[in-house]
């Protein structure tokens, strides 16, 4: 009789997709009052994600806690970023994990060239990753074709930061820094404010071109024209502090022709 032969079953490996961001139950106030009630949000890489509600329902409250903002507190939940829990890591960290947070109002900082600055920040993020520090000749390089996404000037790159910037260079420089940083997680916080059509263009652009499928972004808006130039994989409609629709642009259209009182009898009925 012959030897019995093992049968040879074929391994299979089925590989954990992670979503990149994962946002469950999350709780959060400033001081006494409650502004995020319970949201619930999950963002995989390639995505681009549209946040809108009314004013003062929690939009802004929930970019400051995932970038780590400390005038937040989180009473309940969780944020896990790439595999990590992020509510654990100070603003630094994240940063340096790949999180960018572009403001609603970006700050001035006088006296600090957006040069100095960038190379400051770029530096110190590749330490953080055990890279070695770009070199000035590596870093201008860097910077240089960087500028084209956002068509910055070299008399703008070479200004203070923010100092005296028009409302469209602010955000234009906010786009230059999400460019030379690389975030793998982006959230650009109402970028749409105060810009001419000319500047959106520019602000858009620049944000399509950034766009990988590694990376994903968060778009915080009020208004559907920025959806025109960004076009959203997911809308979400974040209402007293919970998120209670989702949908694609459409969701977006209907909110620009009808407003969001159909969102509030939804809710009270």
């Amino acid at each position: 009789m012959s030897p019995l032969k093992r049968a040879v079953v074929p391994i299979v490996i089925i590989h954990n997709i992670m979503a990149l961001l994962t946002i469950r139950n999350l709780h959060a106030s400033i001081g006494d009052k409650e502004i995020l009630k319970g949201v619930d949000l999950e963002i995989n890489r390639g995505e681009v994600h549209s946040i809108m509600g009314p004013n003062g329902n929690g939009k802004s409250t929930l970019a400051g806690v995932i970038a780590g903002n400390p005038k937040y507190t989180v009473t309940e939940g969780e944020v896990i970023y790439d595999g990590k829990n992020i509510l654990e890591m100070p603003v630094d960290v994240r940063a340096s994990e790949g999180i960018f947070l572009g403001f609603q109002y970006p700050v001035e900082i006088p006296g600090v060239s957006i040069t100095n600055f960038m190379r400051t920040a770029v530096n110190e993020q590749r330490k953080y990753r055990g890279l070695n520090p770009l070199s000035g000749s590596e870093f201008l390089k860097l910077m240089e074709e960087k500028k084209k996404v956002v068509e910055m000037t070299t008399t703008l790159a070479n200004r203070s930061v923010n100092e005296g910037f028009s409302g469209g260079e602010k955000k234009k420089n906010e786009i230059f820094q999400m460019a030379m940083l690389n975030p793998t997680l982006s959230i650009l916080d109402e970028t749409d404010s105060g810009l001419d059509i000319d500047a959106l263009r520019i602000v858009a652009s620049g944000v399509n071109q950034l766009r990988t499928p590694d990376n994903a972004t968060i778009v915080i808006t009020h208004y559907q024209r920025l959806l025109d130039y960004i076009v959203p994989d997911f809308v979400h409609i974040l209402y007293e502090g919970r998120i209670v629709k989702t949908g694609d642009k459409e969701l977006a259209l209907k909110l620009e022709k009808e407003g969001y009182d159909w969102i509030r009898k939804e809710q009270e009925s």
